[in-house]
């Protein structure tokens, strides 16, 4: 088996271009995620550290120092306050391939190719204990290393492919003891054993066997692992054995071992703390979720929650791992495509892998779907990652440095050495070790020091930036510390934890907001998970974004399991319409109160009603007056056409349960002051219409007249779907309608009074099919002279009782089709359905519509007005289907509230009320089922 290093400096550097001078003329960037015009606002060089003749392989720092680890075996260590080198921790035999720095123990870890891991005490440079893995040498190099301090327990992965632990006795225990099957060795019985191990291989005995990863030829050479065979990048001699120690036959390496100093004991990974074939690849990297090295923002675990465990490996995969009890158990495999995983980093609930092809991989371990791919620089091996609470930076092969804000942008690209950059860390120097550097920004958060990227290379430079903490109002508002529900003890729970949703600019329909989206459906997760639910995220597919299921489990399920319970779904959708342009007197993503009534995209539609029911079930839950199960589902694609949605639904239908009633709350009022229930809507047929030359765009003056002109077809095409009377001529389509009942008849004249709109205005807009044309697109410059060589136009028809969708969808496409065929054109037709959505209508006499009615009559004194809407919910027919019953809507908002519009808005009486309505809605549903 050949050996993988990514250490071997020599010609691994000779791999990639080291500077874009290099690349040539007319040769476009090789990274895709690089702006044309790159500004230099880049950290600056505060210092450089000279690691002389060594590559920087790793490092780590506590208060005080700042510990490389390099390729000529030793951990050097630096001091924060003069920059000077204080000491060398020498012991290793083999380059130090890892460093993990544990705070509560004042430990520092060592992992090496020599195939142990050394801890050494950062308060007297002692090396106190040498950690043998199982099967000791067999386990190869050892390349990555984490410390949970919670379970006391060290981790590593080796070349051998497995990953080990070890778990240390509590700090109140005598730092001898260990556990289990772990017994300590003393360290004079460790050198005998190794003496006894040395004259085993004198020639008396039997010869040294062949190591399967140490002694072998690369693979293409189909020969056997041999004596003979030395691939190791080391290329300094080997140090001498110590005095009293015969040099083994073939000046073996592998049995020197530097005794400068002595631990206190030697510790050996018992065989039941060993996952053998982890990954199918060296074990190149690991991270501990939540992350609590410094420039982590992560919040702490709550109750239930455990650490969970990300591995990276040559074999192109990050795993997951939960780590209960210390025990790692696998959970789910992300395949990072071609390359090896060479570094992670850990924010919340993402994981972010670089990868051997210069790409950085975005894996969300709640849904476990790969969410993103950051282009860093194609085919640079991306070497190192550090976190600084939502910027990510990256350190490539060709000495550059990238930094990606929480939405994935390229913020700030510059050349950090001349050679590859193999390691990175974030942390803070104390303001009054460096006071020039603590006065030249702004401070950070708590006023103390600064906080620094370093970087190390196999240039054999430590250098350190001075960076600052992102700006989370310019990145993104989806700053995990900051979206907490620590809610002021003077602050409503309901305005302080929609603040915080409006904050979130979770646009489903723009691209470059889809991280928000993620961030949103994050926030609400734990948002609810702290309100009293049980909740988590579902993926809805890779491309789209996660769903929240949250469930509050009613007092009698709760201590009565076995005692059937309703069960109520309340659907919603946390994504919002883009917010840009003209028109908004304040900023959309920022909530503003103002005379009454509360401003921010999606307040109406559709974040307020979500936490108006949310914060409604957790006040119910707390006075333990909770008789039924709310299970809350919030899709986060509703305003992009709810992709992937029905298919998770089916997929985690178990998880969500059996339902008994379906509520939603999508809408506002017809007028300002009348509570009203929504009973109907309207369904949708959304169509896209192209017509092509198939050949390029001409000049009118040129061949005006003589080319069959695609604009023209359109415009006639269009013009056959109404008729004369203005009705859709779609052969059929009125056909299935359901005629207008007497009742219906005298609700929209009570209801024309109150709106002051004809009630056939009101019955045309509610309950009576429609097709609209809303755009014609054309090809080419756009000017007076041009004959576009494509049209594309949308169509969209809105269906009603009892059309049938899918018969209706077929006819609006064979209708175009054959109204095409006999226009004869040279051109060609494309008749494209973008997304469909059924009509739904309410039972008026089912109890849970009569339990949601008298809750409105109660909280307002007033009778509520039965109403329909013209628009359409993909998902309120589909769950009534899926689920077999019934479904309620209940508006919030008042008629002015702008949902779609700028300044959108909903009356904060509407918004407390509507949590009142909800309160006893599930009051009353609780009794009636």
């Amino acid at each position: 088996m050949l050996r993988e290093h990514r250490r071997n400096n020599s010609s691994y550097s000779q791999m990639y271009i080291t500077d874009e001078s290099e690349l040539s003329p007319g040769v476009p960037h090789p990274s895709l995620s690089i702006p044309l015009h790159m500004n230099d606002n880049h950290p600056r060089l505060f210092h450089s550290l000279h690691q002389k003749t060594n590559s920087v392989l790793c490092l780590a720092a506590d208060e005080h120092h700042i510990y490389s680890g390099s390729q000529g075996d030793d951990v050097l260590v630096w001091d924060k306050s003069t920059f000077t080198l204080k000491t060398t921790l020498k012991g290793h035999t083999a380059s130090v391939l890892a460093l993990e720095y544990a705070p509560d123990r004042k430990w520092l870890f060592s992992a090496s190719g020599d195939s142990t891991v050394r801890v050494w005490s950062t308060e007297t440079f002692a090396l106190l204990y040498v950690l043998i893995p199982h099967f000791e040498t067999d386990a190869g190099d050892l390349f990555s290393i984490a410390w949970c301090a919670a379970l006391n327990t060290v981790y590593f992965g080796c070349q051998n492919t497995s990953l080990q632990w070890y778990t240390f006795p509590p700090q109140s225990t005598a730092a001898s003891s260990t556990r289990g099957n772990s017994t300590p060795i003393p360290a004079d019985a460790f050198d005998s054993a190794l003496r006894d191990a040395a004259l085993s291989s004198s020639g008396t005995s039997t010869p040294r066997r062949a190591h399967k990863f140490f002694d072998s030829y690369p693979q293409y050479t189909r020969r056997p692992a041999d004596l003979n065979a030395r691939n190791s990048v080391r290329d300094s001699t080997p140090p001498s054995p110590p005095h009293g120690i015969p040099t083994p036959p073939g000046d073996d390496a592998c049995f020197v071992r530097e005794t400068s100093q002595q631990p206190l004991s030697t510790l050996v990974v018992p065989p039941t703390d060993v996952i053998w074939s982890a990954h199918y690849g060296y074990v190149y990297c690991m991270a501990l979720s939540p992350s609590y090295r410094e420039g982590s923002d992560d919040a702490p675990l709550s109750s239930g929650e455990q650490y969970r465990l990300v591995t990276g490996s040559g074999d192109a995969t990050v795993k997951l791992w939960t780590l209960e009890n210390g025990m790692p158990t696998f959970q789910h495999t992300f395949d990072c495509g071609q390359g090896a995983v060479l570094a992670l980093a850990v924010r919340g609930d993402t994981a972010f892998a670089g990868c051997q092809d210069g790409h950085v991989k975005v894996c969300d371990l709640e849904t476990r779907t790969l969410v993103r791919t950051i282009i860093v620089i194609e085919n640079v091996d991306v070497l190192a990652l550090s976190m600084l609470h939502s910027d990510l930076y990256t350190c490539s092969a060709n000495g550059q440095i990238q930094r990606y804000s929480a939405t994935f942008d390229l913020t700030a690209t510059w050349k950090a050495h001349d050679g590859i950059v193999l390691s990175s860390l974030i942390t803070r120097l104390e303001a009054h070790q460096h006071p020039l550097l603590s006065s030249s920004h702004d401070q950070p958060e708590n006023g103390e020091g600064r906080i620094v990227l370093i970087t190390g290379a196999n240039d054999d430079y430590i250098n350190l930036w001075d960076v600052e903490l992102p700006h989370t109002k310019t990145d993104t508002a989806a700053d995990i510390s900051e979206l907490g529900l620590d809610v002021p003890s003077n602050s409503d729970t309901l305005v302080y934890a929609l603040s915080k949703f409006i904050s979130i600019p979770s646009v489903s329909g723009c691209v470059s907001r889809k991280e928000d989206c993620r961030q949103a459906a994050i926030w609400l997760r734990k948002c609810l998970n702290q309100l009293g639910a049980n909740s988590c995220m579902l993926s809805t597919g890779d491309s789209t974004n996660p769903l929240v299921l949250a469930t509050f489990r009613g007092s009698q399920s709760q201590s009565q399991p076995e005692r059937k319970v309703p069960r109520l779904l309340f659907y919603g959708h946390y994504d919002v319409i883009p917010a840009e342009g003209a028109g908004w007197s304040s900023d959309p993503f920022s909530l503003y109160a103002l005379n009454g009534y509360l401003y921010g995209r999606g307040i109406t539609d559709n974040k307020g009603p979500i936490m108006a029911v949310a914060c409604a079930a957790a006040e119910l839950l707390r006075k333990r007056a909770l008789d039924l199960d709310l299970v809350m589902l919030i899709e986060g694609e509703e305003e992009a056409g709810s992709g992937g949605f029905s298919d998770a639904v089916k997929k985690h239908k178990h998880l969500i349960g059996p339902i008994d009633a379906i509520l939603v709350s999508n809408s506002t009022w017809i007028s300002e002051d009348t509570p009203c229930i929504t009973y109907g809507l309207r369904g949708v047929v959304h169509c896209k219409v192209e017509i092509s030359s198939k050949g390029p765009d001409l000049h009118s003056g040129v061949d005006g007249g003589a080319a069959a002109e695609p604009m023209m077809d359109m415009v006639k095409l269009l013009g056959t779907l109404i008729s004369k009377n203005q009705q859709v001529a779609i052969p059929g389509f009125y056909d299935n309608v359901r005629p207008l009942t007497e009742e219906e008849r005298q609700l929209y004249t009570v209801l024309s009074g109150v709106t002051q709109t004809p009630a056939s205005v009101l019955s045309a807009k509610w309950r009576e099919p429609a097709l609209t044309v809303h755009s014609v697109e054309v090809s080419g410059p756009k000017n007076s002279t041009v004959i576009p060589a494509t049209v594309k136009a949308r169509v969209s028809l809105r269906i009603v009782p009892d059309q049938d969708l899918e018969e209706i969808t077929n006819s609006l496409k064979q209708y175009l089709e054959s109204e095409f065929t006999k226009m004869q054109s040279p051109n060609s037709l494309d008749v494209e359905i973008c997304n469909t959505a059924d009509w739904w209508l309410g039972n008026l006499d089912d109890p849970c519509f009569k339990a949601l009615e008298t809750a409105i009559r109660e909280e307002w004194n007033i009778e509520p007005l039965r109403i329909r809407e013209g628009g359409s919910i993909p998902s309120v027919p589909y769950l009534e289907k899926e689920f077999e019953c019934h479904a309620l809507h209940l508006p919030l908002g008042q008629s002015t509230d702008q949902a779609h519009l700028p300044n959108e808005r909903m009356s904060l009486q509407n918004l407390q009320r509507g949590k009142a309505v909800m309160e006893r809605f599930l009051l009353n549903l609780a009794k009636g089922i």
